[in-house]
């Protein structure tokens, strides 16, 4: 198991250079940030806000997620490397500067100052924690799903369950133009488990303590 566990961390880590190094680079403006975040406070700035494709998903809470991971999400909906078409038209609308400005915009949005999580996740059940551990989650979520090892990979603890489920389902999907997720090491991680075992997963990573958040905006308030 921990050579399992080191392998896929190395691999992950390996696989991070594939995004765009020049996006990951620019120092993201938060003010700057705050004036183009127009065409997404649509869905992440409404509480409990569905989405209808590929079906029907709250939409990802990303006030408070990693800035460097927001830039890699949003630079792999450019390549095509993920095939949502809404959020592909939108990546495909923003240049590097606008990704690391709204990126950096939304790290510190909601933020709580002296808040602290615990270092370590709480136990689920039985049979969530056996499936999480054989997918070594942990080992690039951190032990409490919300510090990652590498900052362009996800903060995942208390997102939306439907939302992770939804994506860990992308990337086993293949040869469709509008769905998938092209990332190799997390399609090795989710072929690995049926729907429903990842329907589990999702529902206990869920459940925990995390910095994620949706904040409503002023328009929706």
């Amino acid at each position: 198991m921990n050579k399992l566990i080191l392998s896929i961390s190395t691999l992950l880590v390996a696989s991070a250079t594939a995004f765009s190094a020049h996006a990951q680079d620019l120092k993201g403006d938060i003010k700057a940030g705050e004036k183009k975040i127009d065409m997404c406070i649509g869905c992440h700035g409404i509480v409990g806000y569905q989405a209808s494709f590929p079906e029907v998903y709250k939409v990802p809470k990303i006030s408070g997620q990693g800035a460097k991971y927001i830039v890699a999400a949003l630079s792999a909906y450019k390549k095509g490397e993920r095939k949502h078409p809404t959020m592909r038209a939108i990546a495909d609308s923003l240049s590097d500067q606008d990704m690391a400005d709204i990126a950096a915009y939304y790290e510190v949005h909601g933020k709580v100052d002296g808040a602290e999580l615990p270092a370590t996740a709480a136990e689920g059940p039985a049979k969530a924690m056996a499936l999480v551990q054989k997918g070594a989650c942990f080992s690039c979520h951190g032990a409490n799903y919300s510090k990652p090892i590498d900052p362009s990979y996800p903060k995942i603890a208390g997102q939306n369950a439907d939302y992770l489920f939804v994506a860990l389902k992308a990337y086993k999907t293949e040869n469709n133009a509008v769905v998938g997720r092209g990332n190799a090491i997390m399609g090795g991680v989710a072929k690995q488990f049926s729907n429903t075992e990842l329907k589990e997963m999702a529902k206990y990573i869920s459940s925990l303590p995390g910095e994620l958040k949706t904040v409503p905006e002023h328009k929706f308030r």
